[in-house]
């Protein structure tokens, strides 16, 4: 349960007493020991394991979230980010100087997700990277993905557009001297009118996939084998979604406490269905009065409820100089087995 009484509009909060925060310590500095890189199936497995090793109050927390859908929105701090150590942030996704800076926080990171579920990569964004790194790109700054900043980046829920999208969204902060907000909105307890929910329960919208999956935003060689042709019919279904996409409910589950699927920026109405475009006014408008902004701090860890909540950024301005706002992101799935014909093995993570 949160340590605090929570509203509805606000993250649930967890912070780590001393003793907790030392425990954490040392479980990491195991870890380290063993994996010196933390990539990899092997650390992966390993990392589900010692999540049961994190502090119990922390796994209970974290536990009661996912069993009890208690917040869409749940914050962990108390874990100690040393500003000189991690170095500069990085130009964008995988221009990191030194990937081994941040090993202590990416096993945090890893340890907590591992509690929520299985940590994944897709294929088709950052190349299969398990952890992202979010940091600010000049290309990407007028644009909608994480790496943008002069762009307010709109709310949405991550990979709305993907029928295997994750369960949550992990976003770790490493350096945040501009308290740059991240904002995020809530379905809990959200009224909406019978005849408004019943029309977005239906398949009668468009979302294309967002611009971090296009084919000229990847940088590795292809692939052979099996991995091969399981990218090839990723990339032609990422194509086939953006130039003829199917048409999609917003609203899914239970009638009276639905989850949510939505990313305005990427989706289109069709004029001639007024039900459909009255329904997504009066969503849209609905998620607005509810968006709630959360400056994390270094340390910080937010997960969000990817089907109960969505979630942006605030416009900013980059630097470039090594100082920006940087966050680790992790995607985490409650059954991987639903992916299974999307990846290479029953163990790999990445998703095609």
């Amino acid at each position: 349960m949160p340590d605090r009484p929570q509203l509805i509009d606000e993250p649930a909060m967890f912070v780590l007493a001393k003793d907790e925060a030392a425990e954490v310590t040392e479980l990491i500095k195991r870890l380290l020991a063993i994996f010196p890189s933390a990539e990899g199936i092997e650390f992966l497995r390993a990392l589900a394991l010692q999540s049961h090793d994190l502090p119990e109050r922390l796994r209970a927390f974290l536990l009661g979230m996912r069993s009890q859908e208690v917040a869409a929105a749940f914050l962990i701090s108390g874990f100690s980010v040393d500003d000189d150590s991690i170095g500069p942030t990085p130009h964008g996704w995988g221009k990191q100087l030194d990937r081994y800076s941040t090993s202590a926080e990416t096993v945090w990171l890893g340890l907590c997700g591992s509690v929520l579920g299985d940590l994944f990569g897709w294929a088709t964004q950052q190349d299969g990277a398990i952890v992202h790194d979010i940091a600010p790109t000049r290309r990407d700054e007028h644009s909608q993905v994480g790496s943008s900043s002069a762009e307010l980046l709109w709310w949405h829920t991550e990979e709305a557009f993907h029928p295997l999208k994750c369960d949550y969204l992990g976003l770790m902060c490493l350096r945040n001297h501009d308290r740059v907000a991240t904002t995020f909105a809530s379905m809990q307890g959200m009224e909406l009118a019978a005849e408004v929910r019943r029309v977005l329960f239906e398949k009668r919208f468009v979302i294309r996939p967002d611009d971090s999956h296009l084919t000229q935003r990847h940088d590795r060689g292809w692939p052979t084998g099996k991995e091969g042709q399981l990218l090839s019919a990723a990339r032609q279904r990422i194509d086939q979604m953006n130039e003829n996409p199917p048409r999609a409910a917003l609203l899914f589950g239970d009638f009276d406490s639905p989850y949510l699927s939505i990313d305005p920026f990427y989706m289109e109405v069709p004029a001639e269905d007024t039900q459909a475009c009255h329904a997504f006014e009066v969503l849209c408008n609905a998620l607005d009065g509810r968006l709630r902004e959360v400056p994390l701090s270094p340390g910080d860890v937010l997960f969000i409820d990817n089907y109960r909540a969505v979630h942006g950024r605030k416009a900013f301005r980059a630097r470039y100089d090594g100082t920006d706002r940087w966050l680790k992101r992790i995607n985490i799935a409650r059954d991987l087995r639903r992916s299974r014909a999307h990846r290479v093995t029953s163990d790999s993570r990445v998703i095609y």
